[in-house]
């Protein structure tokens, strides 16, 4: 079932953590729902909850169960696990739905709700997320989406620094899925260059890779477009 499989950051993956937070060894969505009627992924049902595999500092692990209240859903495909803070301990990252204001990121730790992108602002209007990365390789981590896929086709870039997330750029013309899709295509190509997200065009003709360069977004054209598995491809290192 869509949203069931797990989020697992296994520890072999991860430093030491350098603070005395609990870790987060995986995450899943739970409690399915029709109270959101968009089925943008392809089916009516979203998840009410996040469910949480927590290892405390003293090796004992527990479940953390977090219910979104009734006028909003994870409608998203599986919660990602990414260490924002290069800490040695991931936060959780998934797309948050309103009843009344659509979609916005949420990133959560084993306390709860950490941060969080505004709302797009209308029912029924969503984000797909390409993935995290320090793209420009200033020390922060970097997580990108692109808001309305199927509407707006803009690439946005968030930095979270200090608990915060900040809109540091964003580039129209790309998208990254198709309504009624129950995957996201393309993602991120994590080779010896820079980090680049990959993406089709607006028109779904074109494969683009995009990067950062600290101040703006670079994309460059590397190929036609001919069907989802072409996106998966580009993800390879040349």
């Amino acid at each position: 079932m869509r949203g069931a499989a797990l989020a697992v950051a296994l520890a072999a993956l991860w430093p030491a953590a350098s603070r005395a937070d609990p870790l987060i060894s995986s995450a899943r969505f739970s409690e399915p729902t029709s109270r959101y009627d968009h089925a943008v992924l392809g089916d009516d049902l979203e998840y009410g909850a996040l469910e949480l595999q927590i290892r405390d500092q003293d090796g004992q692990t527990r479940r953390l169960t977090l219910r979104l209240p009734e006028h909003s859903v994870f409608e998203d495909l599986a919660p990602r696990l990414a260490d924002l803070e290069q800490d040695g301990t991931p936060e959780v990252i998934v797309v948050e739905s309103h009843a009344r204001l659509g979609a916005r990121l949420a990133v959560y730790d084993a306390n709860g709700l950490r941060a969080a992108t505004p709302h797009i602002g209308q029912k029924n209007r969503w984000l797909a997320p390409i993935g995290a990365a320090d793209f420009d390789g200033d020390g922060f981590v970097e997580i990108a989406y692109i808001d309305r896929p199927h509407l707006a086709k803009t690439l946005r870039l968030w930095r979270f620094k200090d608990g915060k997330l900040s809109e540091i750029a964003h580039k129209t013309g790309l998208t990254n899925h198709k309504i009624g899709w129950d995957f996201i295509a393309g993602g991120l190509r994590l080779c010896t260059d820079a980090p680049k997200m990959i993406t089709a065009n607006a028109s779904w003709t074109r494969l683009i890779a995009t990067g950062f360069d600290g101040q703006k977004l670079i994309s460059r054209d590397i190929g036609p477009y001919l069907g989802p598995n072409s996106l998966t491809k580009a993800l390879s290192c040349p």
